[in-house]
């Protein structure tokens, strides 16, 4: 075994579990409400990614922010459905709403799009890295550095503008925040609409590396809670670490051990973390943006 190419898979994989838990990170820290239809919107943001490229012969380059705004729509669709339980907290209703909606986008999907998996090729997926014996893909690369530069383009957004700072008003208090003068509804459209195009950007950069599959959502819904929660709840900086680090281990544990016990390990690296460090990497993030 390569370990230094385990290294390079794990650091990839890591910006890809990144990439897609962002958009769950903000909408944790913001609306401090959990979405189970996010694997969802990451499988849609895939498919249609496809289907403009393969189908609607898109450029790849324009199937990313087509993928982003139908990915965007459903978002304010899934807020406009669920506003009333976002402001009145209701925990319980938003759970069973966006269980929901993951289900109905997965059934919807599979008559749209059918139920056997599709391959998407680019210009990047095509072309090999090579340095010595190691390798990756020029669409590796650009998840990495897609990855970054997302995460950074956002904690900037929060810390230094002036939306960052409402955001992080409402964050922090909803109620206090209202009687300020701001627009808490659209605080939080703007944040679904956020996460779904988020997590629509994160699979339209991350298909051509894996089979399209209208199932792909379950197992990435599984690998984004436990970023977020590692990442500790609304930390962006949190999140981006606990994403690369989550990747070299379940690469090198995939290696070492066996693929086919990854997700157990995951959780049981999840357990033992919040059991020394119950807030997670970024102890003291919960419950706001950062």
């Amino acid at each position: 075994m390569n370990l230094a190419q385990q290294l390079i898979n794990g650091i990839v994989l890591g910006h890809t579990y990144a990439l897609v838990a962002i958009g769950w990170t903000l909408l944790l820290g913001v609306a401090r409400l959990v979405n189970f239809g996010h694997g969802q919107l990451y499988m849609l943001g895939a498919f249609v990614t496809w289907w403009a490229v393969t189908k609607a012969g898109v450029p790849y380059g324009l199937a990313l922010p087509l993928a982003m705004a139908v990915g965007a729509a459903f978002g304010l669709l899934l807020q406009r459905v669920m506003l009333r339980a976002t402001f009145e907290q209701n925990l319980v209703s938003i759970m069973i709403m966006t269980l929901g909606f993951g289900y109905v986008l997965h059934g919807v999907a599979a008559l749209v799009f059918g139920s056997t998996g599709q391959i998407l090729e680019t210009a990047l997926s095509q072309k090999e890295i090579d340095v010595g014996e190691l390798w990756l893909t020029w669409q590796d690369a650009a998840i990495v550095v897609a990855a970054i530069v997302v995460f950074v383009g956002l904690k900037w957004t929060l810390d230094r503008t002036r939306v960052g700072r409402l955001v992080r008003m409402v964050a922090e208090d909803p109620k206090l925040a209202q009687l300020a003068g701001i627009n808490v509804r659209r605080v939080y459209y703007g944040v679904f609409a956020f996460e779904g195009a988020a997590v629509a950007f994160a699979a339209g950069m991350v298909a051509p590396r894996t089979p399209i599959l209208t199932s792909m959502g379950f197992e990435e819904v599984i690998m984004t809670f436990v970023v977020v929660v590692v990442g500790g709840i609304g930390s962006v900086t949190g999140s981006y670490f606990a994403g690369v680090g989550l990747g070299i281990f379940t690469a090198l544990f995939g290696a070492l051990v066996s693929p086919a016990y990854t997700t157990a390990a995951a959780f049981a690296l999840l357990i033992a973390l919040l059991v020394l460090r119950p807030g997670g990497l970024s102890a003291g993030a919960a419950g706001g943006a950062h």
